[in-house]
């Protein structure tokens, strides 16, 4: 794969008018496909676009409006996965040389499902040959590290602004099946077992989602990725919980969206960030704040 210049944004960062303590990271949902990665792959760009979490950012359209800073993903999330760690990835997925930085690997890497997505389920390997130096390099440096460092810029601005922020990671997902913890939830809500979020968060982000009527459960089977862990720290005033949203929710059975059910859910979601964005918390839980 020849590594060229980006020829457009890697994301994109959304600004209210009058900014509030909420940011929202919109990770898996980019769709921009260059040639240089559909040349490099040994699947149909269909099979690629299994990854995304698809059009998931229409669920946070209405949400710039309602006060947040939105920071979305606008390529693929095959080209790199922001919700996953630098050193998540299978040794056998990488060229002989990066093998060793790589060397433990968990379930999600030794699936296939690293910082750069290798193989899918009944797909088998996405990339014509392993991923190389030059080419974990690029998307580091390109995608995964400017869009944490995004951020982590609006959330210590809001931080500084506000004495707290509150950074809502927003996903879809597949029903879940039924022999895993969690079936028949259509919305999960995580928070790494209470580590990213204040009690007070994860309550009202749990009681906004069982108003619409689904089955809404906290932390199975998702408690939330690299994305909520790395930027939650509740000691420090930043909250982070990772939400999830059944796909069946607002897609038709092609993929497609279904305007009037994602317009349900985008209404939701802004009201969701409103609320959170006229809460204060108590300054017990801020010390610096308090300072």
């Amino acid at each position: 794969m020849s590594l060229r210049s980006i020829p457009s944004a890697a994301f994109a960062v959304n600004r209210p008018a009058v900014s509030g303590p909420v940011i929202v990271s919109v990770p898996h949902a980019g769709r921009i496909y260059p040639p240089d990665i559909l040349d490099a792959a040994r699947v149909e760009q269909g099979q690629l676009e299994r990854l995304e979490d698809a059009w998931s950012d229409l669920i946070a359209a209405e949400a710039t409006g309602a006060g947040a800073t939105v920071v979305q993903a606008l390529w693929a999330r095959a080209v790199a996965d922001l919700n996953r760690g630098e050193g998540q990835m299978a040794p056998g997925e990488v060229a002989m040389p990066l093998r060793a930085q790589f060397s433990v690997p968990g379930r999600k890497e030794r699936a296939g499902l690293g910082v750069v997505p290798t193989r899918l389920a009944d797909c088998g390997p996405l990339w014509k040959r392993p991923i190389d130096g030059a080419g974990l390099h690029w998307r580091l440096e390109s995608f995964h590290r400017p869009y944490h460092a995004a951020l982590a810029e609006a959330l210590k601005s809001a931080r500084n602004r506000f004495g707290y922020s509150i950074l809502i990671d927003l996903h879809s997902m597949p029903s879940i099946p039924v022999t895993q913890p969690g079936c028949g939830a259509r919305i999960v809500i995580g928070d790494r077992f209470g580590e990213t979020a204040g009690t007070w968060l994860i309550d009202r982000v749990m009681m906004s989602a069982r108003c619409l009527g689904e089955v809404v459960t906290r932390n199975q089977p998702y408690a939330g990725g690299h994305i909520i862990r790395t930027h939650g720290r509740p000691g420090d005033g930043v909250h982070a919980v990772q939400i999830e949203i059944d796909r069946c929710l607002y897609l038709m059975p092609d993929r497609s969206p279904d305007s009037a059910r994602v317009a349900r859910l985008a209404r939701w979601f802004a009201e969701l960030v409103k609320d959170l964005g006229q809460m204060r918390p108590d300054t017990e839980i801020f010390p610096q704040a308090a300072e």
